[in-house]
């Protein structure tokens, strides 16, 4: 088991829909190193580019999370968080929508954070931050992270985990029951959840991928 802790990010997309608020989420594809195959959220790792993104946007070195997490849609998914919209980047320069306009630290909220227990043979200190994402544009998942991108109510989604047909690790699993309990967008961006480890109840009654990467 590894001790070094990561740093890592992930972005919460929002938009209000007719079966109460959607989330952006990706499928990961199926050779990759970290979850292959399972539902997430897009985001990774903080770089060390990410603490000047973070000073440029942001005006704070200290905001590289968020900044990655920013980063990791771009490269995700193909969506800019800019000051006024969610738009569409051009992949020769995927940044630049974002300097010119970058978002304001209030349009992104911290909603969780999940640091990764002993046990855990890849640890992340991972932060989930929230955006509305009401008329952004058409995500394009990259095919080399993300195999697929949608958008979708938590409840739908969980209801596809319970019946089989996705995969959640347990973050992305804690994290969307309490989402699927949001009436609205606006609710989720003002949730803030507290998280913890599967009791042992949990570790009996939900399927093992929840817990491990076999």
């Amino acid at each position: 088991m590894s001790e070094e802790i990561r740093q890592a990010a992930s972005l919460i997309g929002v938009r209000d829909g007719s079966d109460g608020p959607e989330v952006l989420v990706i499928e990961r594809t199926l050779d990759h190193r970290f979850l292959p195959g399972y539902v997430a959220f897009p985001g990774g790792a903080v770089d060390p580019a990410d603490s000047p993104l973070a000073e440029r946007w942001f005006g704070d070195a200290e905001e590289a999370s968020r900044a990655a997490a920013v980063r990791e849609l771009v490269e995700e998914v193909g969506l800019a968080v800019t000051r006024e919209a969610v738009v569409g980047v051009d992949r020769d320069r995927p940044l630049a929508r974002i300097h010119d306009a970058p978002p304001p630290v209030a349009r992104l909220p911290e909603v969780a954070r999940w640091i990764a227990p002993e046990r855990v043979p890849v640890r992340f200190d991972a932060r989930y931050y929230a955006t509305r994402m009401d008329g952004a544009a058409d995500p394009t998942p990259d095919g080399v992270e993300a195999a697929t991108a949608w958008w979708a109510s938590p409840r739908s989604l969980m209801r596809a985990w319970e019946s089989g047909e996705l995969l959640f690790y347990w973050p992305t699993h804690f994290t969307m029951r309490a989402l699927a309990d949001c009436p609205d967008a606006t609710a989720l961006l003002a949730l803030r959840i507290s998280t913890r480890e599967p009791d042992d109840d949990e570790l009996g009654r939900l399927p093992r991928s929840v817990f491990y990467q076999d």
